[in-house]
């Protein structure tokens, strides 16, 4: 088996998540702990469904039918962090505006920003796409 096909989702996670912390923390002016999570640029899953995707595309081919599988697995991921997500933060929006208008003190406060806009997903994508290249080259 060739390890950077296990490994190379691994560095990207590792790789983005403190990129994404540094820049919401330098955009926000302070700490961003609150962004960890969903949300926030770039985007973590979009670049290590891309990572994987490059990386099959470099190693095996664009015509390899793992490349296939790895562009509709980026394309679902991409879509449900792009709408989905979003979808449910302007529900928990919604709810915390509720339980504030009824008073409500047992409600805990949902998190509303999920998901990513198309900017941060295309952050995701570009990231993603370079630790591919950056893996390939190492790990051959």
């Amino acid at each position: 088996m060739d390890i950077a096909y296990l490994v190379t989702p691994l560095i990207t996670w590792i790789l983005v998540g403190p990129i994404k912390f540094l820049i919401n923390s330098a955009r926000t002016r302070q700490w961003a702990f609150g962004l960890v999570g969903n949300g926030g640029f770039p985007s973590n899953h979009s670049a290590v469904v891309s990572s994987m995707a490059t990386l099959i595309a470099l190693r095996e081919g664009i015509g390899h039918p793992a490349f296939g599988v790895a562009v509709t697995l980026a394309f679902i991921v991409i879509i449900d962090a792009n709408s989905l997500r979003q979808h449910v933060g302007k529900q928990a929006a919604a709810i915390n505006r509720l339980a504030k208008e009824a008073g409500s003190v047992a409600h805990t406060h949902l998190r509303e920003r999920m998901g990513h806009t198309l900017v941060e997903i295309a952050g995701g994508l570009c990231t993603g796409v370079a630790i591919g290249f950056l893996v390939n080259a190492v790990f051959s």
